[in-house]
């Protein structure tokens, strides 16, 4: 769920011509995003527009999809545009090469100091799958292609203002020398070679004058026909049957709503902004030190966004663990800081396999890494110093690795001597979650910036009420709550915060008491997560045939690995007796 909502959203004019003419002063994007992670889809795009200080309702504003269940349009066909990986932005056109560039060469300089490149900053999105100049977009492609006609984009596009490079290149081409290709796009439906020239022919009063260039042309145009698409981003009313014979009632079906526009970045980015190993080079099974909790890249990358992590920030992690969010703070440019309870895991398996050698991997300079217990900050640091930008982190909740805290269960603890002080691994007890969800918020409302973010990952089973489970401060404001579910009974929230108001030292005790709304309970939707699946496991039918054969078959992989270590041992001796 969002919390961020926009009244300006215009609704778009039913009448063609009419909505053709209301856009002749705009400057219109297609955001494609990638179909996953769905709910993290506006949160880290808006997180990304202000990042580069670009502000909605100020700068750009929203535009309703064709057939958004939100919006007015009487067709009976509409999805609400939450659910669909499609945004559309409107710029004036006047700032285009004033304020903003969508020159496609990242390396060019802009127009001013001020400008901002469309194209570099929407691409800093995880998500975003492709931008696309929008000329034309409606509820059918009859009606994509009119909107066209009756719009100023290929007059603009022949005058060339928004395709100029820098003031110093000298490379610019005119619109009668500029290579193109139509692409079709069909989300989730499979059309053949004729059916997509039909498509294209729709399109055939853009007399472009340059060359046809299948390869790297300097304009790729993109026919998009939208489908409801399911989870798995497959169609909800699939064109082909399972023997790839047309259902006739489903092809009947009216697409959700058909785009054509230009492609942006293609020079440097592809047709996939996500393509030629972007993400998959960040991949945790590529790192040289990983451990149970080690938080998947991809949604490390996206929480770094939404925490608008840039280069020269100063991001926190108070549970650092093997660093996996932390240098995803790093790629993006900031100064890493992480601390951690367990000195064992700070200090990694051996020389070669630590949190160091993960940084090296990608020529990122070391982080700073401090042994700190986090529900007693205060007397480890400095409590009147706000000093980061961002907190990125991802709690311990028990489901994986329980949460500790420095202490002993002995009533009597015995002095530890000086010379076993530096090998030594303080005693821990365990940390209850309502408590480690109190001191993160309390400790992020002390050492945040005003302004900073703080962004952390909370798992919940399904009766977890947004509106009043979630932890709270006075010093900090809610900004998006993204889902994302795990199994049928479990699901994880990214939670972002923004501090607005300047921490009281006086008011330490009274902040932690404020943290948990309902107190207790909601503090125990969040506490023994493990035991709660367990016993909603125990329930289903045929639970206990189950665990006797994953039992069976660990005490099998146990043995096998028994097996192969004595023989490895007898190996090596028969090796020494030879030599």
């Amino acid at each position: 769920m969002f919390y961020t909502y926009y009244p300006f959203c215009i609704v778009v004019c039913c009448s063609v011509s009419e909505m053709a003419s209301t856009r002749g002063e705009d400057y219109l994007l297609l955001v494609e995003f990638v179909h996953k992670h769905i709910d993290f889809h506006d949160a880290e795009l808006l997180a990304v527009l202000k990042m580069h200080g670009i502000e909605i309702g100020t700068d750009c504003r929203f535009l309703p999809l064709p057939n958004d269940a939100d919006g007015s349009t009487t067709s009976t066909n509409r999805v609400p545009q939450s659910k669909r990986p499609f945004r559309i932005l409107s710029f004036s056109w006047d700032s285009i090469g004033s304020k903003f560039s969508v020159c496609d060469d990242s390396k060019s300089r802009p127009e001013s100091e001020t400008c901002v490149n469309l194209v570099i900053s929407l691409a800093r999105c995880t998500l975003i799958r492709s931008v696309v100049e929008l000329w034309g977009y409606g509820l059918q492609i009859d009606d994509c292609a009119k909107t066209i006609q009756l719009g100023t984009a290929l007059q603009r596009h022949k005058e060339g203002k928004h395709l100029s490079l820098s003031n110093n290149s000298t490379v610019k081409k005119s619109f009668e020398s500029r290579s193109w290709k139509i692409t079709i796009h069909t989300l989730g439906s499979t059309f053949n070679r004729e059916e997509q020239s039909d498509m294209r022919s729709k399109f055939a009063f853009l007399t472009f004058p340059g060359p046809v260039q299948m390869e790297n042309p300097d304009d790729e145009y993109l026919f998009i026909r939208e489908v409801e698409l399911d989870e798995a981003g497959g169609a909800v009313y699939p064109r082909h049957s399972e023997k790839r014979e047309i259902i006739p009632e489903n092809d009947a079906r009216p697409p959700l709503g058909c785009y054509f526009g230009r492609i942006l970045g293609s020079a440097t980015l592809g047709r996939n902004w996500r393509g030629s190993n972007r993400l998959e080079k960040y991949s945790l099974k590529k790192r040289l030190y990983l451990g149970p909790t080690s938080m998947d890249s991809e949604l490390s990358l996206i929480m770094t966004n939404l925490a608008i992590v840039k280069e020269g920030s100063f991001a926190f992690d108070p549970f650092v663990g093997t660093g996996s969010i932390l240098l995803t703070t790093a790629l993006r440019g900031a100064y890493a800081f992480g601390t951690d309870i367990d000195l064992r895991v700070l200090r990694g398996r051996s020389k070669t396999e630590n949190i160091e050698s993960n940084f090296k991997q990608y020529g990122l300079p070391p982080p700073e890494l401090v042994r700190c217990d986090n529900s007693i900050y205060h007397r480890h640091f400095r409590q009147h110093l706000p000093m980061f930008d961002a907190i990125v982190t991802d709690p311990p909740y028990g489901i994986r690795a329980g949460a500790k805290k420095t202490g002993s269960r002995r009533e009597e603890v015995r002095p530890i001597l000086d010379e076993h002080r530096y090998d030594h691994v303080a005693q821990t007890k365990p940390y209850a979650v309502s408590d480690v969800m109190a001191d993160l918020l309390n400790v992020s409302a002390m050492t945040l910036v005003m302004g900073g973010r703080l962004v952390y990952v909370i798992p919940s089973m399904l009766d977890f009420d947004e509106n009043i489970d979630l932890p709270r401060h006075e010093c900090l404001r809610l900004v998006s709550v993204c889902y994302q579910p795990l199994q049928t009974e479990l699901g994880r929230r990214t939670v972002t915060m923004e501090k607005i108001k300047e921490y009281d030292n006086n008011n330490r005790d009274l902040y932690i008491q404020q943290t948990w709304i309902n107190g207790r309970e909601s503090a125990e939707k969040v506490a023994n997560i493990r035991e709660r699946l367990l016993e909603a496991a125990r329930k289903k039918p045929g639970y206990e045939e189950k665990a006797a054969i994953r039992k069976q078959k660990r005490k099998a992989t146990k043995e096998a690995k028994k097996k192969a270590k004595r023989e490895a041992a007898l190996d090596g001796d028969t090796t020494k007796d030879i030599n």
